[in-house]
């Protein structure tokens, strides 16, 4: 593709984990150019200082300058940072903003000014969001939970309680150090954390409610901080009428031509879905339970291999582009 026509990109937070792996994969996007990468603490910097990964992929160096010739901004920085940026920032309305944080994702804080936000997951909002300019990323469990349950929504079939218990990599907490991310903490060692009130229930129920007006599921999550730096492993169970075979048919007709949602016939491990923007889904049967595993990398499909998926349909791309990755399965 020609430079003239290449999608110009800032990236705001790029030091962090989410900034690194979006960092990794738009340089080697085949219609992406970065523009600039922005970081106050480690301005003038290379990159490669701090993703030692892209060392020879990338001679980029950090600035605390905001370059304003971009046509999509994607903000990776902490939630509520993203509005604070937005509010003493003055970003051009024709470019496009992508954000990681959790600060635009509700319906009642979707907007800012004239920015209106949409709710980034593809397999939800495809159509709304290839007409956006503005798009909030779901969250990492929210994405896990959300594709467990969608189809069921969808069909009206969601009951009145539904359980998860949803296991996440050490890289969910982010980069800055805390009590829970020391290596000697987190090693050989699991924990629960937010029983119940996790912040992502609230973008959940929302868009379950978007498919089952009349839905008011209780969700009862328990999510648990796992001793492995990456990926999410949910098991979703609930009360249903649905044979195996239907609940299967459900899932499949769903999905269908959504590429990174894919339907197992046997039990998935983690492995298959770490490096990849794939989640896949199994499904099983017992007496009245329905149960759905789902799996993703939080760090790709939960967060910057979906921020691309977004912004390929922003600008009318092939939705995989720049995201043909494969797990490393041993």
């Amino acid at each position: 593709m020609a430079q003239s026509n290449l999608i110009k990109v800032g990236i705001v937070g790029g030091a962090g984990y989410t900034g690194g792996e979006l960092l990794r994969l738009l340089v080697h996007h085949p219609q992406v150019q970065i523009a600039f990468v922005h970081s106050n603490s480690q301005a003038g910097k290379p990159v490669t200082d701090t993703h030692t990964d892209l060392l020879g992929d990338t001679d980029l160096v950090f600035t605390n300058q905001l370059g304003t010739e971009v046509d999509v901004l994607f903000l990776c920085v902490g939630h509520g940072d993203a509005k604070k940026f937005l509010e003493t920032n003055s970003i051009p309305d024709e470019v496009k903003i992508i954000d990681l944080s959790q600060d635009f994702r509700l319906t009642e804080k979707s907007s800012l000014g004239n920015r209106q936000f949409v709710y980034g997951l593809p397999e939800l909002n495809r159509e709304e969001i290839k007409t956006a300019a503005n798009v909030a990323n779901p969250g990492c469990f929210a994405t896990a939970i959300q594709l467990a349950l969608l189809p069921l929504a969808q069909n009206g079939s969601l009951p009145e309680e539904v359980h998860v218990s949803g296991i996440t990599g050490s890289t969910g907490a982010g980069q800055k150090l805390a009590e829970t991310s020391h290596f000697s903490w987190r090693n050989n060692n699991i924990s629960s954390y937010k029983v119940f009130g996790h912040q992502h229930l609230h973008e959940i129920t929302e868009s379950l409610q978007s498919l089952q007006a009349d839905a008011q599921p209780a969700i009862r999550f328990v999510p648990y901080r796992g001793n492995f730096s990456r990926g999410i492993m949910c098991t979703t169970y609930l009360r249903s009428d649905l044979s195996l075979e239907e609940a299967q048919q459900l899932y499949r007709q769903f999905y269908v031509g959504h590429p990174y949602t894919l339907i197992t016939s046997k039990n998935p491990d983690l492995k298959q879905v770490v490096n990849t923007n794939k989640c896949l889904l199994y499904i099983e049967k017992h007496d009245d339970q329905l149960v759905i595993t789902s799996m993703i990398d939080n760090l790709l499909k939960g967060a910057s291999g979906q921020a691309v998926q977004n912004m390929n349909l922003l600008f009318g791309l092939d939705e995989r582009a720049g995201l043909q990755l494969k797990a490393i399965g041993f």
